[in-house]
């Protein structure tokens, strides 16, 4: 029998009372059925941003004489000491010493630097660059500028006005499980024409209608045990339209899904539950049975859930974690090279990701999860009146993971030249070091998707400016 009860002021009283009890995130998802995990085929993408900015030319320096010498001369105070550096064998470059933690990924094979990457529409020289008039294609949009260029990293795109991400739309295409699953927020990497990423909270926190059932809420919290046991029941009614049917499967999929994933999520290190691999490749993150806030928290739960992987379901899932404060325009470094902003930033970035290689390593998992960092864009080659760089283009980037072909480099590291073929300005007053890149998001979207199963029609679909880049769609480190 139809519903007559479902008008519009219950609609938007329901609507209000679901987005209190499940979260935002949550009660955005349209998910499909859960399906049975193929273990053996499983593989993660993990997405880590970094917003603001990161300097790419101190994340990852080289140290041969003549390209240390000429970075050294134009970084002037900003330029990390050359014995500090974290040698990458004998590649030619080395790590800003705060991402030590990361080197025995290196000597493993398994962390691969990519250079000089950022959003094009194709293969551009300099020349066209200046030639090109602003409304041209293959000039993105609004460069330099934070919110835009965080989209277009974000949506691999050259379109600010582009809606979706690229990891929303992998995840629509290839078809997973569940939409991308955030512990970083609500960004636009995980949204898609379809469904928005799913949002979760930390180690810890209560996830959707979790333990409205239970003896100590029923007591505690009546009402809401009550109000939420009246929706679910509504939702499991046949509506009297197709919109307010589609609504009330969205809530029964919300519902679903809290009760699947609420326990995993809320276990923190040493509690019942906890994975022992997990919490000992935490164990320099963890104190009073908490690990460290901001990214090492946010790993911390994706190793979770991929080590929960039956779970969470499906055996291709996207993660997104995320860290702030990159934008360095003043006192970049402090009084030491360890000493600063940005390496305390990158400090918690190397010691988180190395503790999540290090989980999924002990899980035998390694060969199935990739990690990678994505941010706005890279910072000026030349510093700025305060100790500081300011907003440029294209960037250095780093991939880790047991199917990394490690060892080597990837990609165009930029010709250490202010005004130079690398650097877009031309005029005194504008040759800054802002990097031309020399390989696109999409180049390096394309090679974690190909990795990750997605075909070259699939591809296409995920990436329009790949076809862009005829043969070169590829970089290799995967």
């Amino acid at each position: 029998m139809k519903n007559p009860t479902m008008n519009r002021r219950h609609w938007l009283k329901l609507a209000g009372l679901v987005g209190a009890s499940l979260g935002a995130g949550a009660i955005t998802n349209l998910l499909a059925p859960p399906r049975a995990a193929r273990a053996a085929d499983y593989k993660a993408l993990v997405c880590v941003f970094l917003y603001g900015g990161n300097d790419g030319l101190n994340t990852i320096v080289p140290t041969d004489a003549t390209r240390y010498g000429q970075y050294a001369a134009v970084r002037q105070g900003l330029a990390l000491p050359q014995a500090s550096l974290v040698g990458l064998g004998s590649s030619g470059y080395g790590l800003h010493p705060s991402l030590a933690a990361l080197a025995p990924a290196w000597n493993e094979g398994r962390l691969a630097p990519v250079f000089n990457v950022g959003p094009l529409f194709q293969p551009t020289t300099k020349a066209q660059f200046r030639a090109a008039p602003a409304s041209s294609d293959i000039v993105p949009d609004n460069l330099f500028s934070h919110s835009d260029q965080q989209l277009l990293w974000e949506s691999g795109s050259t379109d600010a006005l582009t809606r979706t991400g690229w990891g929303g739309r992998a995840a629509d295409t290839l078809a997973t499980v569940n939409p991308v699953i955030s512990v970083g927020g609500n960004g636009r990497f995980g949204l898609s024409a379809r469904s928005a990423p799913l949002v979760l909270p930390e180690p810890g926190a209560t996830f959707g209608a979790y333990e409205l059932g239970n003896d100590a809420w029923r007591l505690q919290y009546a009402p809401l045990v009550a109000r939420a046991a009246a929706l679910r029941a509504l939702y499991q009614q046949t509506q009297d339209n197709d919109l307010a049917e589609a609504y009330a499967a969205m809530q029964r999929d919300a519902f679903t899904m809290s009760d699947r994933l609420a326990a995993l999520i809320k276990i923190k290190p040493g509690q019942p539950g906890s994975v022992p691999e997990i919490d000992n490749a935490f164990a320099g993150l963890i104190a009073n049975g908490d690990v460290a806030a901001g990214l090492p928290r946010q790993l911390y739960q994706v190793a979770k859930l991929i080590a929960g992987n039956a779970t969470v379901q499906g055996n291709r899932q996207i993660f997104f974690a995320q860290l702030g404060g990159f934008d360095t325009h003043g006192n970049q470094i402090g009084g030491s090279v360890l000493v600063g902003t940005h390496a305390t930033l990158l400090k918690q970035v190397g010691d988180a990701l190395a503790a999540f290689h290090n989980a999924m390593k002990a899980l035998g998992l390694a060969d199935a999860v990739t990690a990678f960092t994505q941010s706005d864009f890279g910072r000026t080659f030349l510093p700025n009146n305060s100790s500081g760089t300011d907003h440029a283009w294209g960037n250095q980037h780093l991939v880790l993971g047991g199917a990394v072909r490690g060892g080597l480099t990837y990609g165009s590291y930029p010709t250490l030249q202010l005004g130079g073929p690398d650097d877009v300005g031309v005029e005194s007053w504008e040759r800054q070091g802002r990097w031309l890149p020399t390989t696109s998001v999409d180049q390096y979207a394309a090679t974690l998707l190909s990795w990750f199963g997605a075909t070259d029609t699939q591809l296409d679909a995920v990436l329009p400016n790949l076809r862009n880049f005829g043969s070169a769609r590829r970089l290799g480190f995967l």
